[in-house]
């Protein structure tokens, strides 16, 4: 839509209104950007917009730039202010003190400044400052106050004005020189020829030149506007906004190609008029222009107009579907409803009812100060609930009808013409007309205040408090009581603070601090609502009339959606930038004008919609990938080839959309899931953790009626980790191998250790052999020398048992001798030679040595024998001893008599009374005892 068709867009949307509003009370939507937001200096001198969407703005500090989305900003090599700006191609030309150049972004997408008049830096005058650039055939042009710089094909021709150089403009691809002096001049060549000398335009500071019809149309800044024609003749323009321009002092000017016109000013904001000057809007401080002064200005390709202010930067959106009124002053203050009434606006707010008379001023109706909650037509009546009570408005006057304080909310009882029910400060209120006259009654049952009520049939209605609570109302066949008032807070109902009731298609619905609900008649119970939940959104509340065919939806992000109740589709959306802090919170309202036109609520006034076609006069431009960075490292963006980078790095991807309206973009990686598009939240992807391979990024810019750009795509590659590339895979040959050899040495070593182990082995079980060759052969030799000395103990024991025996015959011999001679006593003659002969043969039974030699024998064989019972029991005698030694040779008790010459008896006793001095118990065997004693 161009300027000219707001004007016609703005008539459309009041005509039902008031056929004589004026158009200028009314302004199209525009956007401060403030220093806080662009981070630069306050005083914006230039501004000019790139064939791609982007604006640049020659500011105090330096060269901003703005991609629709987020404000970038530069600085030139000296620090000076920019005064000038030229979005030329993808050249971005700027002017500064005594310094022109250009900037252009490298492989790498970054903006880099190059210095033009470095190279004539000698023919640049002290302190001289380029204020103006245009292009020029094939040149650019570069204007101070004292000269004019033209490059073309990398030169630079400088050409001298005769007197101070005001500005400089295009007109049929012909340069005007404006000086302050002496007139106006065209450059012809590379000189300057005198156009204009009227004495009018002296000491005049020349604005702009352009052409209307076939006239020059000059702009001055004090003395307004000119026309000059072919008969030579200056005429001043005779026009509604001639007059103004004089007043607030002319500073830039643009003409746009329907013909329509836009005055810059620096005392009062700006003007928007058409060709033949008359007002179409106006734009300054008092209606929310951050500032009066407007230092320059430019109208893009899709008729947005951009205004570089004295402290800050502004746009007006000429093609805009929305208009404004704003009340900066505070006069009106916050408005919660507007309403057309017999072609005329009301404005209800915190201070009051207003209304806006023919001029589109804004006028006070007596009485009504305070608290404006609800503007209704009720049975062709302007009904205005207030903080008062109900008044009546009629021909611009208000009649109180009740006392009632707090008119929130009134609804219709279906199918009673006549009859009305208010939600109020202290309850329900029964409003009937009767006769063409209201009666009110309170309906005393109730006294909790409520704001939203609905109702579900003729005689039930739903009413949520305030703020806590809701109830289900019956009222009687004639809605002079309640019959019954039931609390709903334990039947469902997730939450009973800030509960909004609606009627949605006849379903009773319940917006809570949980989500939405829904009324289930055969349960008498609250349920979720999914339906309202996943369409609108769990934090969304309706802010319009409920059951209509189209709702006004607010979200938790201030972002308004009108859906269609049918088809769930989004006909109309609103961001937040439209109303940024303007809203009041809680008490959001959209109005219904007309057909197409609604009002919303502001703060400081109220935004006229039109929501009629909205999206289809929305563009969505592909979008452009501005930077690459691998771990901060920029990437080429020229290179044809898909970025490469290592597996264990993050990349970012920055993308701009200019020319886009009111969007947001997503992306979808194709070789994972190219139909699965994810909402970006800043222009800026940031991608971790991929894993080795292609990838193709997709981008794309979308809006929320559904509407997506074409798509922009980038392809990069993840290279594999060192294990899984070619140094990877001959590192792992190289391992391979040395591990190899590693294993063949290792297994060599093995196996001569282990041949060294078995000879070794071998060796020692030789060894271990022939030491139990040695050993058996010396246990053989030992056993021999065992056998032998056994042999040789059989030997000496025979022997010994020999010897005793032949004792014990010797001195049995003699015993039977001497019991010969006993008995043969008498025989002997002499008795002496017979004692001697028996005492001789006593001796010899007893003799000593016989028994030394014996015992000696006995020791060899029995092993210190006798050595150890003598030392085991000292008392032993002799004669016990011999006793001993016989009884272990196994000699009977008849064969031991003889050798010790006493009788059998006597050997009985004497053996008896060893085995007490061995101290062996009676079954103990003397025998068997001293066989094993050792």
């Amino acid at each position: 839509m161009k300027l000219g068709d707001f004007r016609i867009y703005l008539f459309l949307v009041f005509i039902l209104a008031t056929s004589h509003l004026s158009f200028a009370q009314y302004s199209p939507y525009f956007q401060n950007f403030s220093l806080s937001e662009y981070n630069a200096g306050n005083q914006n001198w230039d501004v000019s917009k790139a064939e791609n969407g982007k604006l640049y703005v020659a500011n105090n500090n330096g060269l901003l730039e703005y991609d629709g989305l987020k404000w970038t900003f530069k600085e030139l090599p000296n620090k000076t202010t920019i005064r000038s700006v030229l979005a030329h191609g993808d050249v971005i030309y700027t002017g500064s003190y005594e310094e022109f150049g250009f900037w252009k972004r490298n492989s790498k997408g970054e903006l880099l400044y190059h210095s033009l008049s470095e190279s004539i830096k000698s023919e640049i005058s002290l302190s001289e400052e380029f204020w103006q650039i245009l292009p020029y055939k094939n040149a650019i042009v570069f204007r101070s106050f004292s000269n004019i710089y033209i490059f073309e094909n990398g030169s630079i021709n400088k050409i001298k004005p005769v007197s101070t150089v005001i500005s400089c403009d295009l007109v049929d691809g012909m340069l005007y020189v404006s000086t302050l002096r002496n007139g106006i001049f065209r450059l012809e060549g590379d000189s300057l020829f005198q156009v204009i000398s009227n004495e009018e335009l002296s000491d005049v500071k020349v604005i702009s030149i352009s052409k209307i019809d076939n006239n020059l149309f000059i702009t001055t800044a004090l003395k307004g506007c000119f026309i000059y024609g072919p008969d030579h003749k200056l005429i001043p323009w005779d026009s509604e906004i001639n007059t103004l321009i004089k007043q607030h002092q002319l500073n830039s000017f643009s003409k746009l190609n329907t013909g329509n016109m836009v005055f810059g000013t620096i005392k009062n904001g700006v003007y928007g008029t058409d060709r033949n000057g008359e007002i179409i809007f106006q734009v300054n401080k008092e209606n929310g222009l951050a500032n009066n002064t407007v230092l320059s200005q430019c109208v893009d390709s899709t008729n947005k107009l951009w205004l570089g202010l004295d402290n800050g930067v502004a746009s007006i959106d000429l093609n805009s579907h929305h208009s404004f009124y704003n009340d900066i002053s505070g006069r009106l203050g916050a408005v919660y409803d507007v309403i057309n009434y017999k072609n005329t606006i009301y404005v209800g707010s915190n201070t009051g009812l207003f209304y806006l008379d023919n001029n589109g001023d804004l006028q006070f109706i007596e009485g009504s100060q305070g608290q404006v909650w609800d503007l209704r037509i009720i049975n062709g009546q302007l009904f205005c609930g207030h903080n008062n009570g109900t008044y009546v408005v009629e021909n611009k006057k208000i009649t109180l009808i009740s006392e009632f304080t707090g008119g929130w909310v009134i609804k219709k009882v279906p199918e009673q013409n006549n009859i009305y029910i208010q939600g109020t400060y202290a309850g329900l209120v029964k409003f009937e007309n009767e006769s063409g006259k209201w009666t009110v009654n309170h309906l005393g049952k109730t006294t909790i205040p409520v704001r939203f009520l609905v109702f579900e049939d003729k005689y039930t209605a739903w009413a949520a408090h305030a703020y806590d609570g809701l109830y289900k109302i019956r009222f009687n066949d004639s809605y002079d009581s309640i019959i019954s008032n039931v609390s709903y807070a334990n039947k469902g109902l997730l939450s009973n603070y800030n509960v909004r009731v609606y009627n949605i298609k006849n379903n009773i619905c319940f917006k809570t601090n949980e989500g939405w609900q829904k009324y289930e008649p055969l349960l008498d119970s609250i349920v979720p609502y999914q339906f309202l939940n996943e369409n609108l959104g769990k934090d969304a509340y309706i802010i319009s009339e409920d059951n209509t065919s189209q709702i006004a939806v607010k979200s938790k992000k201030d972002l308004i959606n009108f859906i269609s109740l049918n088809d769930q589709k989004v006909e109309l959306s609103l961001t937040s930038n439209f109303f940024e802090n303007r809203l009041i919170v809680g008490f959001e309202n959209i109005s219904k004008i007309n057909d197409s036109i609604y009002a919303l609520s502001l703060n400081d006034g109220f935004m006229l919609i039109d929501a009629k076609n909205y999206s289809e006069n929305l563009i969505l431009q592909k979008p452009m990938i501005e930077r690459i960075e691998i771990d901060k490292t920029l990437m080429d963006l020229t290179t044809s080839s898909p970025i490469e980078f290592p597996f264990n790095k993050s990349i970012s991807i920055s993308i701009s959309s200019p020319k886009s309206d009111n969007h947001f973009f997503e992306y979808a990686i194709s070789n994972i899931d190219p139909s699965q598009w994810y909402r970006l939240e800043k222009e800026k992807l940031e991608l971790t953790n991929l894993g080795d391979g292609e990838y193709t990024i997709l981008f794309r810019a979308s809006n929320n009626f559904g509407g997506k750009s074409e798509i922009a795509s980038q392809e990069i590659t993840v290279l594999p980790p060192w294990y899984k590339n070619n140094i990877g895979f001959a590192l792992y040959g190289f391992l391979s191998i040395l591990i190899l050899i590693i294993f063949y040495t290792l297994h060599k070593r093995k196996i001569n250790k282990e041949q060294k182990l078995l000879q070794l082995k071998f060796e020692h079980e030789q060894k271990e052999l022939i030491k139990e060759k040695t050993l058996e052969n010396e246990r053989k030799i030992v056993e021999l020398k065992n056998e032998a000395l056994k042999n040789e103990v059989k030997l000496k024991s025979k022997q010994l048992a020999n010897t005793a025996m032949a004792l014990v015959k010797k001195n049995e011999t003699l015993m039977e001798l001497k019991k010969e001679l006993v008995e043969h006593k008498s025989g002997f003659d002499n008795y002496y030679s017979y004692k001697k002969l028996l005492k001789n043969i006593d001796n010899s039974i007893g003799h000593q040595d016989e028994w030394e030699v014996f015992e000696y024998n006995f020791n060899q064989v029995h092993e210190e024998f006798f050595n150890q019972l003598k030392k085991q029991f000292p008392k032993l005698t002799h004669k016990d001893l011999k006793i001993c030694a016989y009884i272990k040779m196994n000699l009977s008790t008849k064969e031991i008599a003889p050798l010790l010459n006493i009788s059998i008896r006597g050997v009985e006793t004497h053996r008896y009374r060893l085995k007490r001095k061995l101290n062996l118990d009676n079954d103990i065997s003397l025998g068997n005892y001293l066989q094993n004693f050792k």
